[in-house]
Formats: structure tokens, sequence, C-alpha cells
């Protein structure tokens, strides 16, 4: 089968297609014939070696490895003890993350997958749409639920919010029954007015914190040196919810009260089951950046290296 491989540490071009055996189901997995994959950020940070995380700190990165972690695609076979799933059934997930880099191999024709970590695909979302959910979708989630744990009613700012995860994140939001602030840049206004957000601030010519004051909860998806910008729009008391590391003034928040919540996200079928609900009957969309063949996996980290991504990148890999 064909997959991608990165060899050494590098720039996109080091993506390079490959010849690889077919891979086996074991217990408690099955195998998925991939027709999409996800593109997303530990991606291109493990294709560049982790540069930018002190050398003390950071994971070993097994070279040669196959990014990849968000796939969509058809069971082909299953592995002994999995009833959940049928050979024909289609599927997305998150596969094996956090674990070591590498372990999902989504950038390639075929991967095994645990069974717990999938759910059944929309019949109304194509394989493209369904490959960019996983990693910001159950981040988005589990922020909103787990981490941050927002209630009907409250107040929230989007930092990023056209983002991958940013454009989810303000969708679930809007389902919760929370009243949403969304922040981005000009070229972002017509996606996030069409998402309904309750109020849209332009950072490129508005400063969020002259307009927004006490929102209840603060998710920063950009994070950054300048993050700590944005916190005086929390209310004291209220709630910080980064996504990315960012200098956002701990000190201050603490001496008001402000309360840092935040955390890993993990692979998990049965919340992705509830977001595919929610993209069955239409309550959530999914925004595609771009698409790319898989044997242009270096052209899609090259754009997301760009920045200024609306929605999902994705890699198509079969018809």
């Amino acid at each position: 089968m064909k997959t991608i491989l990165v060899h050494r540490p590098g720039p996109p071009r080091e993506l390079q297609l490959a010849d690889v055996g077919r891979p086996e189901p074991g217990p408690g997995e099955v195998l998925v014939r991939v027709h999409a994959a996800g593109v997303n950020p530990p991606d291109w940070y493990a294709r560049s070696g982790l540069a930018a995380i002190p050398a003390e700190l950071r994971p070993v990165v097994p070279f040669p490895f196959t990014p990849g972690t968000d796939v969509s695609g058809v069971v082909t076979a299953t592995g002994p003890g999995v009833t959940a799933w049928a050979v024909g059934d289609e599927v997305f997930g998150l596969l094996r993350f956090p674990t070591a880099i590498g372990a999902a191999k989504g950038y390639a024709e075929y991967t095994t997958a645990p069974a717990t970590e999938l759910a059944r695909k929309p019949a109304g979302v194509s394989h493209i749409e369904a490959a960019a959910v996983p990693m910001a979708g159950l981040t988005a989630w589990q922020f909103i639920r787990e981490h941050a744990r927002v209630s009907p009613g409250s107040t929230v700012l989007v930092n990023g919010a056209a983002g991958g995860v940013g454009h989810l994140l303000v969708q679930f939001l809007r389902v919760l029954g929370a009243r949403v602030i969304a922040v981005a840049s000009t070229r972002h206004e017509e996606l996030l007015r069409r998402l309904d957000v309750d109020e849209y601030i332009d950072y490129t010519t508005t400063q969020a914190t002259d307009v927004v004051k006490d929102v209840d909860v603060l998710f920063d998806t950009v994070g950054g040196p300048d993050a700590h910008r944005l916190t005086p729009a929390i209310r004291d008391g209220g709630v910080l919810s980064p996504v990315f590391y960012g200098d956002f003034g701990e000190e201050e928040l603490a001496r008001r009260g402000v309360v840092i919540r935040s955390g890993q996200v993990r692979s998990a079928g049965d919340q992705l089951a509830e977001i595919a609900a929610l993209l069955d009957a239409g309550a959530v969309r999914v925004g595609i950046d771009s698409v790319f063949p898989l044997a242009e996996a270096w052209r899609a980290h090259e754009r997301a290296e760009q920045g200024h991504i609306q929605g999902k990148i994705v890699l198509a890999v079969a018809e």
C-alpha cells in the first residue's frame, strides 16, 4: 500500500510517498481503508522534530514514521473480539491519541484502529468532511464539557474562532446555549456570521478588550507571547481555557480569581458518536480550508504553516 514516511526532521518536503506492507488488525482492532485523513498541528510539529519544545522535555520522535491520527474510511477487516463493527461500515475517528508519535499512521491507504476509538460516519457527510472532525471536534467537545465546564447561558469569548478547533467550538457552544463572541481576522467574518455567532470582533481593526468585558469563559486557540492581551475581558472569578500555550499572565489572573482549566485531547469513540449526531442533524458543519492528494501531503503541511487557515486541511486518500 501507499503511505507517507518522514525519515528525518525537516521541512514539509520530508513527507515522502512510500510503499509498505498492509497492516493486519490485532485483538480489538479493525482494518480501515482510509478515504481521507485530517491534517493537525501534532503532525507538522513531529515532522519538524518537535524543535519548538525544550530538549529536556522533548519526546523521542521515532524516525521513520507515518503521521496522521484523523481518518475516515471503510472497515475492510476485523480483529479478534470485535463485534461493534463489520466489513463495509463507514467510520471515522481520532486514533491512538495521545500515545507514541506515529502510532496511528493515518497518512496511508490502510491503517488499523482500536474499535472503541471509532464512530459511524453520518451518511450525509463526506469522508473529506468526516476526516476533518476528530481531533478538532474532540478538542472542542472536551474543553467545553470536561475542562471549562461551560453552562448554558454563559458568555464565552473564542479567540481564533475560524480555525480548526475554533469554528467547532463556536458551534458546540451555540448548541449548548451559550452566548458566543468570536475573535478573528477580516477574512473570516463571513464564515463566522454564517455560524451565527452572537458577536464578531475583527482583531485587525478592534482591540477586543475595548469592547468586551466580564465574559464568563475565554477559550484561546491561538496562545503565543501576546495571549495576555485578551485576559482583561474575563470577569473576576471567571475561567480561562487555553487550547495552546501562551503568556497569559498567570500571576495577575490568580490575583483576580480567574481559574485556568485546560487539558490534553484524547481519543473517544463514544464522544465522537455524539458529535456525529450533530453533524447528521445539520446542527454543526465542518469547514474545509483545502484538500490535497496523499502524494502531496507536503503541500498540505506547507499550507498549514502559512497560517490564517479557515477550517481544516484534509488529505484525499481514496475515491
